[in-house]
């Protein structure tokens, strides 16, 4: 039988719950008032908390904004980690794209037009968002090296996750984009998964069976 998972404490089930909070209160003074020109004491005062508990929870005000970026930072590594036997690294991160698409995953960019606009119009956050797709071509690239049994900074691993995380980090703008043109998440959905097989088609002749 499996082991049931343990029941959050009253304090730590509070802890959630404040985070979540502060996390909603601000999230909508940006999208109000923009992402730049909202301060820390003005999310405090809306969520009714000290300005240090704000400070407490979010250790840089763009993390409040961007959420999932552990999450996001990890995917592409975890669909390595996660292939079939025999189904290669390619392989392993169209189905996963394919599923997060099918899923209308945030963090494969369906964001919603207002959330986009925010991170679109905010420096900080479009620089933030930067970093963070390096960060995830960093993983892969450690993923890569392990099921390939290669050092991580052999030069076929490094290009294998720059070409894999090139394609990610275009279809997730493809994805902004079209969020920003108002189009539904059911037609960005159809439209990105047509452009996503011919982009990923573009890699299968140096890549196909690469890491399986």
């Amino acid at each position: 039988m499996a082991t049931p998972m343990p029941v959050p404490g009253l304090r730590e089930t509070k802890k959630q719950e404040t985070r979540q909070l502060i996390s909603d209160h601000a999230t909508r003074l940006f999208i109000a008032q923009g992402f730049e020109r909202t301060t820390i004491a003005e999310i405090a005062a809306a969520a009714r908390v000290a300005k240090k508990t704000v400070t407490n929870y979010f250790a840089r005000k763009e993390d409040l904004a961007l959420d999932h970026q552990e999450e996001f930072a990890a995917s592409l590594a975890g669909a390595i980690g996660g292939r079939a036997a025999g189904e290669s690294a390619l392989a392993a991160l169209r189905r996963a794209f394919a599923d997060a698409v099918a899923a209308r995953d945030p963090v494969a960019g369906f964001s919603g037009p207002e959330f986009a606009r925010m991170v679109a119009e905010s420096p900080t956050l479009t620089g933030c968002l930067r970093g963070l797709h390096d960060q995830r071509e960093h993983h892969l690239a450690l993923a890569l090296a392990e099921a390939t049994g290669a050092e991580a900074d052999d030069i076929t691993v490094r290009t294998a996750a720059g070409l894999l995380g090139t394609v990610h980090r275009v279809l997730f703008h493809r994805i902004q984009a079209l969020t920003l043109a108002c189009r539904s998440n059911d037609e960005i959905a159809e439209i990105i998964g047509a452009e996503a097989t011919r982009a990923f088609d573009l890699l299968e002749p140096s890549l196909g069976e690469y890491a399986a």
